[in-house]
């Protein structure tokens, strides 16, 4: 059983599915880092100062009355709170790893293109009147003699 797993495992496909798992965790990491430590400062003093992942609404009071100054003192205080600027945090997270692997996937498939080989012209065609294939300058066919036109 071992050696049947063992040999499931060393396939190509499961190696390379399990690299790019784990480059993906790595990625996802950079880019939330990205997002909230590099992106969402400027553009939160750009707003006036706002931190977006302290935005939030209170649907019901913890065990302090609020108002909170930051989600995590709601949070402390046992509040109920709706999180919509971590939300925004991870929807441009999101755009950005989606915009990432649009890139990349393009990037293959243009190498792709240009390691295909070009379609060859065509050497030869059907003569209209038998269907035998013929040489394409051929103004005769060969096997009917019939003359080509054009």
């Amino acid at each position: 059983m071992f050696k049947e797993f063992k040999e499931f495992a060393m396939r190509g496909n499961v190696v390379d599915m399990a690299v790019g798992i784990i480059i993906g965790g790595a990625f996802g990491t950079i880019v939330k880092s990205l997002v909230s430590d590099v992106m969402m400062p400027p553009i939160g003093l750009l707003l006036g100062g706002v931190d977006f992942s302290d935005l939030f609404l209170t649907l019901k009071e913890g065990t302090v009355a609020g108002p909170y100054a930051t989600l995590a003192a709601a949070q402390a205080a046992g509040a109920v709170t709706v999180s919509y600027g971590v939300f925004m945090n991870a929807v441009i997270s999101f755009l950005i790893v989606a915009f990432a692997v649009f890139l990349l996937i393009k990037g293959i498939n243009k190498l792709q293109r240009e390691t295909e080989a070009p379609e060859e012209a065509p050497t030869t065609k059907e003569c209209p009147y038998c269907f035998s294939k013929i040489a394409i300058k051929a103004t005769r066919c060969p096997n009917c003699t019939s003359e080509l036109s054009g």
